[in-house]
């Protein structure tokens, strides 16, 4: 008897494990499916009365013309993107599955947007997916009727999306977007950053099957069965021409030299736009643009465009500090504080003397730890923060933060990377022939809940920001998911410890970066916007390769910025490039955009049922009133491109060089400004401009909201958490300028 009973409790332990595993390897899950799109276009009548309304605007403040300011935005993820997946999670707060026909309704119904691009990370697309990626794209253009006058344009995309461990390794990430979308026009596969390796799991096949045992199962064994298809790919063999590599592979190419090259070879119409160039996320310590400013890993003639602003943050502005500097042998030295600036690393220092004198060591003591503290941090790279035991946010205070950018700077600031520093540096390997970034400037959101264009109304954070946070102080914590936010349990200890102990107890490299600080910087993001001759897809096309293109911070703001001649004509737009040589006169013409009335409109509410109108919009559309927010100055930037190589950058970048202030008129402002410098100097110039909003409410400006002593330092925080602590009805709104950037006017000098 006692025989029989012992062989079946082995036999339920048998069967439990199984259960276990089955759940683990997604037998039970479902395909994560592309979804249905609605097949209801909105009215022509809504469609030509926003044209209209636009068009009037611009004739009421002197702009004449065939071309149109269309909206868009080139940065949407679903969740086929692995990060989407994770966060779509009910640990994560997660709403659940987000596919492309989501991204199509929402910029059809919710957010109204003109455009947009749908751009997974091709680290996480699978053969299938890609597929079903391409034919969603395809049903999404399918609604819009008139292809000539359609109320909404679809391109086809995905993100190349690299990390370095090390300065000289990191390259960052770039959307590849696609013109057309018949068969012989489109790739038959992505192409993703890094071969050989396969997505990693923030959850491992066993806490799968212990959270799915908790409730909302699902999801969980969707998740399961999604990263079950990510173990199943395989990567395409290198050193073979693409067109001839077999349907079911997964191509890759480490650096931008090769995904060049591999682009060049599909002799298709794409373009690639670097986004999140300054983020210090995940971007090391010490990164610059200049490792890409060589022939092999830029190629001007597809990389012409990049992303000043996401719901990121903004990644514009250059300052003369480093996170980090290195003596005459390559080491690595942790800067002094300054005024403007509280490196990481010192903060580490001062965090591990604090504790050590409450410990009540001697201050000789305390300070070779605070030392050792910096120098670990810095060896710990993107992870230094883990090397302080115990650290909680509130204890870093603004260490790392661009102290003085004045409007919603992405978090840990890295400046060679700023778009205002690419746009001033200059490659003199070739003296005769320098090589420089002549990029023109848009926004995106970088949404990762299928919602592009989140920015018109902001509200709801839990859903149109990239929130990280998981639901409760036991996940925080608890080894059910190892260390999800990258933030071990130690105790906090009055000495640091060595990274090395830290790095092999990461499930994950994402593991390493200070997600929870993070939260405190992420917005509804911006769009990008063209200057186009029609509503089609070439129109908008044109716009793009033309750079008569800019960004905004979310609100649909009108822009216009030109060269003119002495009666006022025309010269050349924004985007353009052009040899000059006379004293140049620039026009700025700006007009507020709408303010927003609560709810949706009517086209919406009859193509979606109630239950998708509130999954998706969450009751709330891009719904204009008849008023429109003023315009209150126009900041012009001047920057010079190098001369030498050793030129500093300092004072190449003139942010503003002139602030002109408007009255202010909903009807928008209109300035002229000139240069009296330039005909008499010897060198390019480019000049761009930001038009500035009243000031309203907006989720995040606030950033870490700090609070100041008398000296003007950070003595307290108050993140705006993604988890459990910051009430997600809370929306951390701040007051806070939005705003649109143009595209550069390049001036050269005639030979």
């Amino acid at each position: 008897m006692v025989k029989k009973f012992y062989v079946v409790i082995v036999l339920l332990l048998f069967i439990g494990a199984g259960f276990f595993v089955a759940i683990g390897y997604g037998w039970f899950g479902q395909h994560e499916s592309p979804g249905s799109v609605s097949e209801l276009p909105i009215p022509q009548q809504v469609i030509q009365f926003r044209s209209d309304v636009d068009n009037s605007a611009g004739v009421q403040i002197g702009v004449m013309g065939t071309k149109r300011i269309l909206f868009g935005d080139l940065h949407v993820h679903t969740t086929i993107s692995i990060d989407a997946f994770n966060t779509s999670l009910p640990v994560y707060f997660g709403e659940g599955a987000h596919p492309p026909a989501d991204a199509c309704d929402f910029a059809r119904y919710c957010s109204a947007v003109d455009f947009w691009a749908i751009t997974d990370h091709a680290n996480s697309i699978t053969p299938r997916h890609w597929r079903e990626t391409i034919e969603s794209i395809r049903q999404c253009n399918a609604v819009a009727n008139d292809p000539q006058n359609p109320d909404l344009v679809a391109f086809l995309g995905y993100e190349w999306t690299q990390v370095g461990l090390t300065p000289e390794t990191h390259y960052g990430h770039k959307n590849v977007i696609f013109r057309d979308l018949e068969q012989d026009k489109i790739p038959t596969h992505p192409i993703m950053s890094y071969g050989g390796k396969k997505p990693h799991s923030n959850v491992s096949r066993k806490n799968l099957a212990l959270l799915a045992l908790e409730g909302k199962a699902q999801r969980y064994l969707d998740y399961a069965t999604y990263m079950n298809e990510l173990a199943g790919m395989h990567f395409c063999p290198q050193g073979v021409d693409v067109r001839a590599l077999p349907d079911d592979c997964t191509d890759f190419a480490p650096t931008p030299k090769e995904l060049f090259s591999k682009l060049r070879q599909w002799n298709l119409e794409s373009m690639v736009i670097p986004h999140g160039t300054a983020w210090g996320a995940y971007t090391p310590a010490g990164s610059s643009w200049d490792a890409q400013l060589k022939p092999d890993m830029h190629d001007p003639s597809q990389q012409f465009l990049v992303e000043i602003f996401s719901g990121h943050g903004n990644a514009e502005q250059y300052r003369d500090w480093r996170a980090v500097e290195f003596d005459a042998v390559g080491k690595a030295i942790c800067p002094q504080p300054r005024e403007d600036y509280l490196p990481s690393c010192w903060r580490a220092g001062e965090i591990i003397r604090e504790r050590c004198l409450n410990a009540g060591e001697t201050g000789q003591l305390c300070e070779q730890r605070a030392a050792l503290a910096r120098n670990r941090y810095l060896e710990g790279g993107g992870g230094g923060h883990l090397t302080v035991p115990g650290a909680e946010v509130s204890e870093w205070l603004d260490a790392g933060q661009c102290r003085d950018c004045d409007y919603m700077p992405v978090f840990n600031l890295r400046p060679m990377n700023s778009v205002q520093y690419m746009l001033a540096r200059q490659n003199f390997d070739d003296p005769q022939s320098p090589q420089r970034f002549s990029f023109g400037i848009i926004a995106s959101s970088d949404n990762h809940t299928a919602r592009p264009g989140t920015g018109y109304k902001e509200m709801n954070r839990a859903e149109n920001i990239e929130r990280f946070g998981v639901v409760s102080e036991k996940y925080r914590n608890d080894t059910l998911v190892p260390n999800p936010l990258g933030v071990p349990a130690w105790k906090p200890e009055p000495d640091s410890i060595p990274f090395s102990e830290v790095r092999n107890k990461l499930p994950s490299m994402w593991q390493m970066f200070e997600t929870e600080r993070r939260s405190s910087f992420m917005g509804t993001g911006g769009l990008v916007a063209v200057h186009a001759e029609g509503r089609d897809r070439g129109s908008i096309w044109q716009a793009l390769e033309k750079r008569e293109v800019y960004g905004t911070s979310g609100d649909r703001m009108l822009l216009w910025f030109d060269l003119i001649d002495g009666g006022g004509q025309i010269v050349s737009a924004m985007g353009s490039e052009i040899e000059y040589a006379d004293k140049p006169r620039f026009r700025v013409r700006a007009v507020g955009a709408f303010k927003q009335t609560p709810g949706c409109p009517d086209y919406s509410v009859r193509a979606l049922s109630p239950e998708r109108l509130h999954h998706l919009c969450q009751g709330e559309c891009y719904n204009p009133s008849n008023e429109r927010k003023l315009i209150t100055r126009i900041e012009v930037i001047r920057v010079m491109p190098q001369l030498t190589d050793e030129e500093p950058i300092d004072g190449l970048i003139e942010d503003p060089w002139k602030v002109l202030d408007c009255e202010p008129a909903p009807s928008g402002c209109e300035v002229i400004f000139e240069d009296e410098e330039f005909s008499g100097s010897n060198r390019d110039t480019l000049y761009y401009v930001r038009a500035i909003e009243e000031p309203s409410e907006t989720i995040n400006a606030g950033n870490l909201r700090c609070e100041y002593d008398e000296n003007g330092a950070c003595i307290k925080i108050t993140p705006c958490y993604g988890d459990y602590r910051t009430d997600f009805p809370d929306d951390c709104l701040t007051a806070a300028e939005e705003r649109a950037w143009s595209s550069p006017i390049f001036l050269i000098k005639p030979s």
